[in-house]
């Protein structure tokens, strides 16, 4: 999907866009369907298809008639009916509200976007794994508020962006985890299905049948306890600071005057030729910039919730997922292009720790106090031993150890 305002948009082609919605949404119908023929609530008969019913070519329609009633899920049920053989008709989304539907339907946008994410992360580990063991021991100065501070290794230096990374891993892991079926009815009682089935039991049973055919967890409706929606947009911003954190070393430590690090493929300018500007560090700082205010409205949403159906704090939480989701997804593949081809001038480090003055005081102060001769000729204390945990960890997550 292009954007001229989001450069690299396309890369989350197919995510969280309207088809993937639309098809997510069918699908979630298909399954509650499913759920009321296979527990013989609904009598229908034979394979039926609700996915042969619609498609792309009803988007537009569908978007401009869910104005009238606040969500597309009207629209499209009308669709169904209109289009589907008896019984289909009279039995699609029976014992569903829109809020059931949708709210499913975006969990299964999300969870495909979240695992993108997650290869993503995975790779980068991996590649910067192998960048921390190579360059392990390697000199270079460390830096606090912008000032030469003590000697340092490239291989701490990229203990801190493995571990960033790492941590970013887990909440979406987590996130992932929490991913659930939305199946209340009108208020969140079930009453509707209780109603179909003859039972409370059997009302239960048709949410597991559902849950179960979209490969989620059966849960208890959660129509205004918006935790799922704000765990899953706190681990897409926790993804963007990590990689933020990472285009701002690239950046700085990649301009001229320093030149320590470098994209493997710089961009151009329009009028300066002679630049090789840090692209995809720029890109990434932008996606950084601005997903902390959309996880806000997610949050801010899930304290406004009322009643049991919100009049807005739900709706303003599709297009914000939506677009943190995919800029997020556009950030992992920037990410993953960066540290593939990113170049470490380790002669350029090596001279700038050794052009830096007073470098060595605080170990000078610290033998001082000791009476000590030093511990090591190079003061970069655990610094070897800090970096093979993080590379360990970062290795673990890599090869799925989780799993």
């Amino acid at each position: 999907m292009s954007d001229l305002f989001w450069p690299g948009a396309e890369r989350a082609d197919g995510l969280l866009d309207d088809d993937a919605l639309l098809a997510a949404m069918v699908a979630v119908e298909q399954a509650w369907l499913d759920a009321l023929t296979g527990a013989g609530v609904a009598p229908v008969s034979g394979d039926v298809s609700l996915a042969a019913l619609v498609g792309s070519a009803d988007v537009e329609a569908l978007s401009r008639g869910a104005e009238a009633g606040g969500n597309p899920v009207i629209g499209l049920v009308a669709l169904l009916r209109e289009r589907a053989d008896e019984p289909v008709a009279t039995w699609v989304h029976r014992g569903l509200t829109s809020q059931d539907v949708l709210d499913t339907a975006i969990v299964l946008c999300v969870r495909d976007a979240l695992a993108r994410v997650d290869l993503d992360l995975r790779a980068q580990l991996e590649q910067l794994a192998d960048l921390a063991e190579r360059h392990r021991d390697d000199p270079m100065v460390g830096r606090t508020l912008t000032q030469h501070a003590v000697p340092l290794t490239v291989g701490v230096k990229l203990a801190t962006w493995l571990t960033v990374l790492a941590d970013a891993w887990d909440e979406v892991d987590s996130a992932r985890g929490r991913l659930a079926v939305q199946v209340g009815g009108a208020a969140g009682t079930l009453a509707a299905p209780v109603e179909l089935s003859g039972s409370t039991a059997g009302a239960l049973d048709l949410v597991r049948r559902c849950a179960a055919a979209l490969d989620l967890p059966a849960t208890t409706p959660w129509h205004t306890s918006r935790s799922l929606v704000t765990r899953v947009g706190d681990a897409l911003t926790t993804c963007t600071d990590a990689w933020g954190r990472i285009g701002a070393d690239v950046a700085t430590l990649s301009r001229p005057e320093i030149g320590e690090l470098a994209e493997g493929a710089g961009g151009g300018s329009s009028t300066m030729p002679h630049k090789s500007n840090p692209v995809l560090s720029v890109l990434l700082r932008r996606a950084a910039l601005t997903a902390p205010a959309l996880a806000s409205t997610l949050h801010l949403a899930a304290a406004t919730n009322v009643d049991e159906r919100p009049d807005g704090a739900w709706h303003a939480e599709w297009s914000t997922l939506q677009l943190l989701g995919r800029r997020t997804v556009v950030a992992a593949g920037q990410a993953t292009d960066l540290l593939r081809g990113l170049h470490l001038d380790t002669d350029r480090m090596a001279a700038h720790l050794g052009a830096a003055e007073g470098v060595d005081a605080e170990q000078r102060s610290m033998t001082a106090l000791t009476g000590r001769r030093p511990v090591a000729s190079a003061y970069t204390g655990a610094a070897g031993e800090l970096t093979d945990a993080a590379v360990d960890r970062a290795r673990s997550i890599a090869r799925g150890d989780d799993a």
